[in-house]
């Protein structure tokens, strides 16, 4: 009977740590045969997740021995925590370890949606040269405004800064004199005078009832002429709708979403075919680097939980 079972992918090297002491099943394409990994999931002690296997439901309910759940990440969105919990499962995000990976990507795609020269690369093979139609703008001496001030958002925060971009952040759940605002050199407001502020947005919040949507299209139109958008957060944060609207019309100059209400993104989505928009795959939190840390990290506490209890 397996100990540990992987749906999705982990770094090799933390799979090999975990077998040392347990009886592990990895198949990173379990989380498409959802048949046969409830059928493993029946004798497991732990289940180890990204983001796609959807811990909730049928699949939680075949987990009958389940004792922790790893996330190999740090959003619990697929992941019905308050039905874990009350059956004593430990639900393990990797906190921390993806932290600068989503900053970076979100900085970086920032300065490309800014800069604008980078959309080239067909015209100028062609032989166009078009310097005048591409002249973007710097990030520097912008104001960038991190919708959520948690961790991901003050590495983001520390990297903007260090561009000359000034930081502005909504967060409700930080108080007005916590030390961070200072330490990190942002200023607090409001989410509606952030958007009016900004010329780039960066959402940093998880996805509940309170933030689905809470960038709609009554939030896009306040945004400043010529700002950006960018959301490595969780998808339904953003109508998407709304903001494929706002594109086609030209009120806001770019955006970024690795992130969508539906993951893989369908076919017939409003996105297809929108200007000045940049997809990718909820790939920013993942680097060579950070798969390591959150690999580690995830091993570390499932082997924890799962030793504890064994006593």
């Amino acid at each position: 009977m397996t100990d540990i079972v992987i749906s999705e992918f982990m770094d090799e090297a933390a799979v090999e740590d975990l077998r040392r002491d347990f009886s592990v099943t990895y198949d990173k394409g379990l989380v498409d045969r959802p048949d046969e990994l409830a059928g493993l999931v029946a004798g497991a002690r732990a289940l180890i997740v990204r983001n796609r296997t959807q811990v909730r439901g049928a699949l939680l309910a075949a987990g009958a021995r389940l004792e922790a759940i790893g996330r190999l990440g740090v959003g619990l969105d697929n992941i019905d925590v308050e039905a874990a919990t009350a059956r004593g499962i430990a639900v393990l995000p990797a906190t921390g370890a993806n932290d600068v990976s989503v900053a970076e990507w979100a900085v970086t795609t920032i300065m490309v949606l800014l800069r604008g020269a980078y959309y080239a690369t067909d015209a100028v093979a062609a032989g166009s040269w078009p310097r005048e139609r591409l002249m973007g703008r710097e990030i520097s001496g912008k104001v960038l405004g991190l919708v959520g001030f948690g961790s991901i958002a003050r590495e983001t925060a520390v990297r903007a800064k260090a561009l000359g971009m000034t930081i502005i952040a909504a967060d409700p759940f930080v108080a007005a004199d916590d030390p961070a605002w200072a330490r990190i050199g942002a200023r607090p407001v409001t989410l509606d005078t952030l958007v009016a502020e900004a010329h780039a947005v960066s959402l940093h919040v998880p996805l509940t009832a309170e933030t689905r949507n809470l960038i709609d299209a009554r939030r896009l139109a306040a945004m400043k002429p010529g700002a950006v958008l960018v959301n490595a957060a969780r998808g339904g944060v953003v109508d998407e709708a709304a903001l494929a609207e706002a594109l086609r019309a030209g009120t806001l100059a770019g955006a970024a979403l690795d992130v969508f209400d539906v993951e893989p993104l369908k076919a017939g989505s409003p996105l297809a075919g929108c200007p000045n928009l940049i997809l990718t795959p909820h790939i920013a939190g993942v680097t060579v680097e950070s798969n390591v840390r959150v690999s580690s990290v995830t091993a570390a506490n499932a082997r924890r939980v799962l030793q504890e209890r064994r006593r």
